[in-house]
């Protein structure tokens, strides 16, 4: 007979939350797809704004985070190969309550952050098309439209299953490489015709701002549970998540470190707006080199990276409600999942209508845009949150340094983001609306919770022994 350690160390398989799904993923396909969760173009021009100090920030995240969420993501994937990722793992751990909660935290934090990067990605698309197009990225209609368009192009071809889904990350992840490539191109290129534009003393000034500009820094470098929560739909989880996750972690942080720096070549940091750096260096560049097409070129690469962001996070996170319905914790139709493509296509729905939504809400007013920026604040907090389960559960599975690193990371991550912006007058007012903010989330994950426990205590329909 197996002793009872040598039992504990075998795979947890969970048959409900694998049901129906189908292995698509492999290793190439996964690496593309983690390379889409863990890179963002979006904060390349807010580090080269703050200066080069960020790249001493990439690298510090880099191995204080990525690598630990790394190993904590791919012990787990080896430990519960199933689907539903970070709530599954918190509920084999912790409970069904605090893998509801780690869920609906994680859940409620990807749908007020896809509105956000969709809007952000067209935006900067149209200004980088040129003078004729920069109107319609300041016209309300034609933004909400752009948008739209990504969210669903990103989110409805997973509907039809992962064969033919996975190819919004593929194209995403290869325009964040050559993304990647051009700007540090174009970099050499000025670099050799005016010299440097910044001077790169990498040494960061250790401030208020910087520890606000930390928290940014560990946000952007996170997602790597993306990838893990697709465990059943990958061939070989334990060496594939693996695998994938050192390669696209090493790309990641290349990618940023590298993109960063070229931006600072190119112009002064000051002179690099956080929202529109990627306009800046464009006209900077092209003017220069006598290259127009610069600026179309970037803007294309950029929404591409765009599409592939929110079609990678977006998708993985549409299998949390799917497990956790697998699970009662939800009504039935979540854990639907379509006979023929294998998708969990109410979840994915879902997730797109409810992102829609809040995109529609953006566009009603700047009275209600200011409200929605401090509930984006908001969840960067509870943001944070869930990763506290996820390096609590990579202790149990035996992987303590990993999971020290990632819990004081997470922890100083969380502490600076509750330092206000330099633009704040009432801190209190501030810091009010945030703890308000993050009550609500987890109060309504609560309700939510209680309800569905209450009804399988009726009907005798508790899965939990």
């Amino acid at each position: 007979m197996e002793s009872a350690a040598q039992a504990s160390n075998k795979p947890v398989q969970d048959v409900r939350n694998a049901r129906g799904l189908k292995r698509e993923l492999r290793l190439s396909d996964l690496t593309l797809f983690a390379i889409c969760c863990v890179t963002s173009a979006r904060w390349i021009p807010i580090a080269a704004h703050a200066g080069p100090g960020s790249i001493v920030l990439w690298l510090l995240a880099a191995a204080f985070l990525v690598a630990p969420l790394t190993v904590a993501v791919a012990a787990l994937v080896a430990k519960y190969p199933g689907t539903g990722g970070l709530y599954h793992w918190t509920r084999e751990d912790f409970g069904p309550w605090n893998g509801f909660a780690c869920f609906w935290l994680y859940w409620v934090g990807i749908a007020f952050l896809l509105p956000t990067a969709a809007l952000l990605y067209t935006k900067v698309g149209f200004e980088l098309l040129g003078p004729r197009y920069v109107h319609l990225g300041d016209n309300r209609f034609h933004l909400l439209a752009a948008a739209l368009t990504l969210v669903w192009v990103a989110l409805g071809s997973h509907l039809f299953g992962l064969e033919v889904g996975k190819w919004t990350e593929n194209i995403g992840a290869a325009a964040t490489w050559v993304l990647g490539v051009l700007l540090v191109v174009i970099a050499k290129m000025v670099c050799v015709r005016r010299g440097i534009a910044t001077p790169l003393h990498i040494v960061p000034r250790w401030n208020w701002g910087t520890l606000s500009f930390w928290a940014a820094i560990a946000y952007a470098t996170s997602g790597m549970e993306g990838p893990g929560m697709m465990a059943a739909e990958m061939h070989d989880p334990e060496r594939t998540m693996r695998r994938a996750g050192w390669i696209a972690s090493i790309f990641a942080t290349a990618f940023y470190i590298s993109a960063t720096t070229a931006l600072l070549v190119v112009l002064p940091s000051e002179n690099i707006s956080e929202l529109n750096g990627f306009i800046d260096v464009g006209n900077s560049a092209g003017n220069l080199l006598g290259a127009n097409w610069l600026s179309p070129c970037i803007a294309l690469l950029v929404f591409a990276t765009g599409l592939g962001f929110v079609g990678g996070l977006g998708t993985a996170t549409s299998r949390l409600p799917f497990a956790a319905a697998a699970d009662g914790l939800l009504p039935a139709a979540f854990a639907r999942v379509h006979p023929r493509w294998g998708t969990p296509w109410v979840s994915t729905l879902a997730l797109g209508l409810v992102a829609s939504l809040l995109l529609i809400l953006y566009q009603l007013g700047d009275s209600l845009r200011a409200a929605y920026d401090e509930l984006v604040s908001m969840m960067v907090i509870t943001g944070f949150i869930p990763y506290l389960y996820i390096f609590a559960s990579a202790w149990k599975a035996r992987r303590r340094i990993s999971a020290a690193c990632g819990v004081l990371v997470t922890v100083a991550a969380l502490l600076c983001s509750l330092v206000p912006p330099s633009e704040i007058d009432n801190v209190y007012l501030y810091e009010g609306k945030l703890l308000i903010g993050a009550l609500a989330v987890i109060g309504s994950g609560w309700v939510l919770y209680s309800r569905a426990r209450n009804v399988q205590k009726i009907f005798g329909l508790s899965k939990d022994s």
